[in-house]
């Protein structure tokens, strides 16, 4: 974390999340700003251009183990998300690359071009057994350069091609640029789609989440993809105490009115730098709320920032967690959500004609 000192000033630049470039906890030098007598921390920062490289990455499915998982296996086209979400439980991987889980993690981006092709290789071995795939669940798999790199198109395309059955999560209405691909897929029994929806107070939205989608118009995505006859939820997710909790019961009745047959939700989580990320926005921009919020936070974590135990993550614990989730309960019960996770069909699974860049031979096909 960046030393806070009285010469500190927020890093607030427009259209980015974050409010400080603090170092990961893996690096041996921290970085403090301070003034050089010619005001300097006064002055306001230059547009803070995002950049990205190519990952060199070996495989594209990542495989997890985590109890309070739904899935066993995701796939992330990009690292780091211009979105630019301050809560993103995500940020603290950016410390992996050496950079920091602040700005970095929302300007200096890497893509997978390579992943549609390592996908296809990993679902033509002869030991690939299939299970839904959870798209974009580390970043958005829809953030803006997608637009550019085309990544989750050309993942949707292997898919589709294998019937293979996959779930997404998305913050963006690019997702609709794909239904032609989603919703035949939606047809078999293969695909499943959740919209992200946080808060619907626009200024709210915008100083969380700053590159995402409005709140409104999340909700137009949703009609448009339920219009298609693709499955869709909704994730009020986080849930943070005292600033966006209000918001989930309308939340719910506006996504159940534009098609949602599914909902969850996340109290807010906030894993290693992200703490100390979190709380130094909180204080820039809701100043007067911050210890109130950071108090019932500790309050639902057993008095600390975060815990990481399998069994309360996700939800929490204490007097706020529990009234979180009964009032999530009820509105999904009023609003006739469906209460068990729509299952996909893995029996249509094809694995392609193509295996490590060569044909793959017939005879192989008779065991």
């Amino acid at each position: 974390m960046m030393p806070q000192d009285d010469d500190s000033r927020p890093l607030v630049f427009k259209g980015r999340g974050a409010v400080s470039n603090a170092v990961g906890r893996f690096e041996q030098h921290t970085r403090a700003q301070f003034d050089d007598g010619w005001g300097s921390l006064d002055e306001i920062p230059d547009l803070l251009r995002t950049e990205v490289s190519i990952d060199a990455t070996r495989a594209a499915i990542n495989y997890v183990s985590s109890p309070d998982l739904p899935f066993d296996r995701t796939i992330n086209p990009y690292r780091g998300c211009e979105h630019g979400c301050i809560y993103c439980y995500a940020r603290p991987t950016h410390a992996y690359l050496g950079l920091s889980p602040g700005l970095d993690f929302e300007s200096r981006l890497q893509a997978k071009p390579d992943a549609p092709a390592l996908l296809r290789r990993e679902l033509a071995k002869s030991s690939y057994r299939c299970a839904p795939i959870a798209l974009g669940m580390n970043t958005d798999a829809y953030q803006p350069i997608e637009r550019e790199y085309r990544i989750t198109r050309g993942i949707l395309e292997v898919l589709s091609e294998t019937r293979h059955p996959f779930s997404l999560v998305t913050k963006s209405a690019m997702v609709e640029r794909d239904i032609d691909l989603i919703a035949p897929m939606a047809a078999e029994g293969l695909a499943v789609v959740y919209v992200s929806i946080t808060t619907l107070d626009r200024t709210l939205a915008r100083r969380l989440e700053p590159r995402a989608a409005a709140p409104e118009r999340r909700l137009e995505t949703l009609r448009r993809l339920t219009e298609a006859g693709i499955p869709t939820g909704v994730m009020t997710a986080p849930v943070i105490p005292s600033l966006n909790d209000a918001d989930m019961e309308r939340i719910l009745e506006l996504a159940a009115q534009a098609g949602a047959r599914h909902a969850g939700y996340v109290l807010l989580r906030l894993p290693n730098e992200l703490a100390d990320l979190f709380e130094d926005w909180l204080k820039t921009y809701y100043p007067l709320k911050a210890a109130h919020v950071m108090s019932l936070i500790r309050q639902s974590r057993g008095g600390k920032a975060y815990d990481a135990d399998f069994s309360t993550r996700m939800r929490g614990q204490g007097l706020f967690a529990e009234m979180i989730a009964r009032r999530f309960r009820l509105a999904c019960k009023r609003l006739s959500y469906d209460k068990a996770r729509l299952e996909l069909d893995c029996s249509r699974f094809v694995p392609p004609s193509v295996a490590d860049g060569q044909p793959a031979s017939p005879q192989m096909k008779l065991f």
